[in-house]
């Protein structure tokens, strides 16, 4: 480089590079406040309303409340669910700084975030003396034929989409190519 400047030309200066793991950070915390700005608002906006029709009956804002997951699975499950998400964030905690692929760094991310905003709702929408991690998960997205659900869960299941996507691609979360860069950069 200094043999550039001494020739009154520039050197290439290459992008500085912040770890992976902060991708997973960023993308989980633009999810868990989207996620949470919007549950706020279906309460403040939805809450003991009519659904509001917006593309006819094909998507409907529509506020429910959910003790369980989708497609009344675990009704009533709160804690077990709660358990569950705990342990998915350690298990992503465990390993985002193992990631070597920016892309899967997304895919945890938007789990992550996705977890988050659901536990999120479980702890602190609970009501008064029904216990800890009891709250109910609050949905408002509606479509035909399938269960109402919100911003984090839509976060998760486009996380297994684009899994796999890079399952199929080949692209591993954890090798790096031979030039030592992230191997799915291109």
């Amino acid at each position: 480089m200094h043999a550039l400047q001494t020739e009154g030309r520039t050197a290439l200066t290459l992008r500085r590079k912040y770890p992976i793991w902060g991708s997973v950070l960023l993308v989980a915390a633009l999810v868990w406040a989207t996620d949470f700005v919007s549950k706020n608002w279906a309460i403040n906006s939805l809450a003991g309303r009519e659904p509001r029709k917006i593309l006819g009956d094909f998507l409907k804002l529509t506020f429910t409340k959910n003790s369980g997951a989708a497609f009344s699975f675990a009704t009533g499950g709160t804690v077990l669910l709660a358990t569950f998400a705990i342990l998915v964030i350690l298990a992503i905690g465990y390993w985002a700084p193992r990631i070597t692929s920016r892309r899967w760094g997304i895919v945890l991310g938007l789990v992550l975030g996705g977890t988050l905003g659901n536990l999120s709702d479980r702890i602190l929408r609970a009501n008064v003396g029904t216990g800890v991690m009891k709250g109910q998960v609050i949905d408002w997205i509606e479509l035909p034929h399938w269960p109402v659900f919100n911003l984090a869960d839509s976060s998760i299941v486009i996380a297994a989409v684009l899994a796999s996507y890079l399952s199929i691609r080949n692209i591993s979360p954890l090798t790096k190519n031979v030039r030592g860069g992230d191997q799915d950069d291109s």
